[in-house]
């Protein structure tokens, strides 16, 4: 990243909000916009957060499960502890079968939501991240196969090119409903997209996606 790049960052609305208010990461913004916008996350839900380093995600949605819900955020990046009891980290890469069986023994019961601000190693070639792209959002979708409650929700980021298409129709398939947004915060020159898909019709349907 260029010093340029750097400077603007820091003066950016969003980063300064982030700073003033404690929050690990200018994404938080958009989970907290996301929210507001589909109530996705409620008191008491299980939480799973992929690719959560640093950790933006997961403390907005700690605030919104409160006490009596759960988040488990994984990465293979360490994620800094938080106060709340109710975080727990596993260390991994969310796409492997081991972290997935380590996913659901330590949730012990179905999670209720599965988020994912993840982003794939960009190399600035269009296409290519794309490809990319699906590939973790398909990765996604296979862990809450196995771990999201029927009736549950997903929240994934995805860049849109050739083959959103088709996946968009495959994930229709698994969910009652499924949306695509941009959240205010989102950088204006960012291609992202997040995925709402709500009404998980549960994992025999995941076969329609592969």
């Amino acid at each position: 990243m260029t010093k340029k790049w750097n400077a603007e960052r820091k003066n950016e609305h969003y980063y300064q909000m982030a700073k003033k208010q404690r929050y690990r990461s200018r994404a938080s913004y958009k989970l907290l916009q996301l929210n507001k916008k589909f109530k996705i996350i409620r008191k008491g839900s299980y939480v799973v957060d992929l690719g959560a380093a640093p950790g933006g995600w997961s403390q907005v949605a700690l605030e919104f499960v409160g006490e009596k819900g759960m988040v488990i955020g994984v990465d293979l990046q360490r994620i800094k502890p938080f106060e709340e009891g109710n975080f727990l980290e596993i260390r991994g890469d969310f796409t492997e079968d081991e972290t997935i069986k380590r996913i659901e023994n330590v949730l012990g019961k179905k999670a209720d939501i599965i988020l994912s601000d993840a982003s794939p190693q960009l190399t600035g070639i269009k296409d290519i991240d794309h490809l990319r792209s699906i590939d973790l959002v398909t990765g996604v979708i296979k862990i809450a196969a196995s771990t999201l409650n029927p009736g549950g929700n997903v929240i994934i980021k995805v860049f849109p090119g050739e083959e959103f298409k088709d996946l968009l129709q495959k994930i229709k398939k698994l969910f009652k409903t499924v949306k695509t947004t941009k959240p205010p915060s989102s950088r204006k020159g960012s291609k992202e997209m997040y995925l709402i898909a709500r009404g998980f019709k549960g994992g025999k349907y995941f076969k329609s996606l592969i």
